[in-house]
C-alpha cells in the first residue's frame, strides 16, 4: 500500500474538491476533516470517502457553497437547514454557534438537517472541549437507505447511528468517546472490501441472517449488527435513541427511502463548564480520574488501560511521523479523479 504525508493527502483532497466547484474555504474544511480521520486511525472516514463524495456532487446530493439557513432560533437553541451542503462545513458552523450560545447561557442545543455526511464525529466535541465545554453530538441518516438490523431481526432498519462526547482535561490528548451504536461503521466494511480482507465474526450477518466474515455479504443483502454481540439489545436501544435525537427531533423522520440521498441529521449539545464549576478545577480532576483508571493491572493480552480517545491520539503521533497508508484500490480511484480533473500537475508528486 502507498504511504503519504498528511500534507500531501490534504493537497490531493483540496484540489479535487476545488476542481469539482467547491469554494476554496469549504474545500479546506473538507480536506482537513478527511485527513484528520486518517491520522487518528479512522481510515473508513478519511480520504477513502472522496470518490463517493465526488459522485454525490455529480448527482446533486452534495451542493458545494450551499447556504447555511437558520430556520428558528432562541437563546439556547437553533434549528439549521444545511440545504445539502457539505456536512463538515455545515456542522462545523453549527458547532461554533452552539459554542457561542453556551458561552452566554451555559448550555446550548442545536439540530441540523439537509446536509451531507459529516464524517468523523469526534472532530466536533473536540471543538467544544477546546472552548472549555463538554460537547455531545449524535447523527442519523433520516429516511435514507439503512444498514443495521435491530436486535432480534435480520433486515436493515437503522443507521449506524454514532455519537461522540468530548471534554476538557489537562492531558496531552483529548478525552473523547466516538462510537457507532452498531458493531462497526459502514465505512469499515467498505475499507475491508477495498483491502480484500475478512472482517471479524459478529460484525455482520448475510441476507439469511447467518454470521459471516466476508464483507461482500453485506453488499449482497446482509446487515450490520448492533454493538454488543450477545448483548446487542444494549446497542440497539442506544441506536434507537440516537435516531430519535437525530432523525425525529430534527424533522428528518424515519423509515427507508431507497432513492433517498444521504442526509446526516445531527443533534449538538454544548455545556459550558464554568457555569457548573471552575474549568481548571474540572480539568485537573479529569486528569486525576484518568490516572486512577489507568493505574490498573492490565488483563491478559493488554499492556495498559487507555482512556477514551487515547488510542487515537497515540496513533496520530505515529502517523504524523511515519505517514498514512492508503490501500491500492483507493489510491487508484484518487489518481483517476486527479487525471480526469486535469489537476495532476497542480497536486504534484508525493
Amino acid at each position: 500500500m502507498p504511504v503519504f504525508t498528511p500534507e500531501y493527502l490534504h493537497k490531493v483532497a483540496y484540489h479535487i474538491y476545488v476542481a469539482k466547484g467547491t469554494p476554496e474555504d469549504e474545500a479546506e474544511i473538507v480536506a482537513r476533516h478527511l485527513v484528520k480521520a486518517n491520522l487518528v486511525g479512522h481510515d473508513s472516514h478519511g480520504i477513502i470517502q472522496t470518490p463517493t463524495y465526488v459522485e454525490r456532487i455529480d448527482a446533486g446530493h452534495i451542493v458545494p457553497g450551499a447556504p447555511f439557513e437558520v430556520v428558528q432560533e432562541a437563546p439556547c437553541t437553533a434549528v439549521i437547514n444545511g440545504n445539502w451542503g457539505f456536512g463538515f462545513v455545515v456542522t462545523e458552523k453549527a458547532t461554533r454557534m452552539a459554542i457561542e450560545k453556551a458561552k452566554t447561557n451555559g448550555v446550548a442545543a442545536i439540530t441540523v438537517h439537509h446536509q451531507s455526511h459529516i464524517g468523523r464525529l469526534g472532530d466536533y466535541p473536540t471543538m467544544m472541549a477546546a472552548e472549555g465545554m463538554i460537547g455531545l453530538i449524535t447523527a442519523d441518516s433520516g429516511a435514507a437507505p439503512k444498514h443495521v438490523a435491530p436486535f432480534g431481526g435480520i433486515s436493515r432498519k437503522l443507521g449506524t447511528n454514532p455519537m461522540s462526547i468530548g471534554m476538557p482535561s489537562n492531558l496531552e490528548g483529548p478525552v473523547l468517546m466516538d462510537m457507532a451504536s452498531s458493531t462497526v461503521a459502514l465505512g469499515k466494511i467498505a475499507l475491508a472490501r477495498n483491502r480484500k480482507e475478512d472482517i471479524p465474526v459478529g460484525w455482520i450477518v448475510d441476507k439469511d441472517g447467518n454470521p459471516t466474515t466476508d464483507p461482500n455479504d453485506y453488499y449482497s443483502g446482509g446487515a450490520i449488527l448492533p454493538v454488543g454481540v450477545d448483548q446487542g439489545h444494549k446497542g440497539y436501544a442506544l441506536s434507537f435513541m440516537v435516531e430519535v435525537f437525530s432523525g425525529l427531533l430534527t424533522g428528518l423522520g424515519f423509515g427507508i427511502d431507497p432513492e433517498g440521498r444521504h442526509n446526516d441529521g445531527v443533534f449538538i449539545a454544548a455545556f459550558n463548564l464554568e457555569h457548573f464549576r471552575p474549568l481548571e478545577e474540572f480539568k485537573k480532576e479529569m486528569g486525576e480520574f484518568v490516572e486512577f483508571i489507568k493505574d490498573t493491572p492490565p488483563a491478559a493480552g493488554f499492556t495498559e488501560v487507555l482512556y477514551p480517545g487515547e488510542i487515537e491520539y497515540n496513533r496520530e503521533q505515529v502517523r504524523r511521523k511515519e505517514g498514512i497508508f492508503v490501500e491500492d484500490e483507493t489510491w487508484e480511484q484518487l489518481s483517476g479523479l486527479m487525471k480526469s480533473l486535469n489537476i495532476e500537475d497542480v497536486v504534484g508528486k508525493p
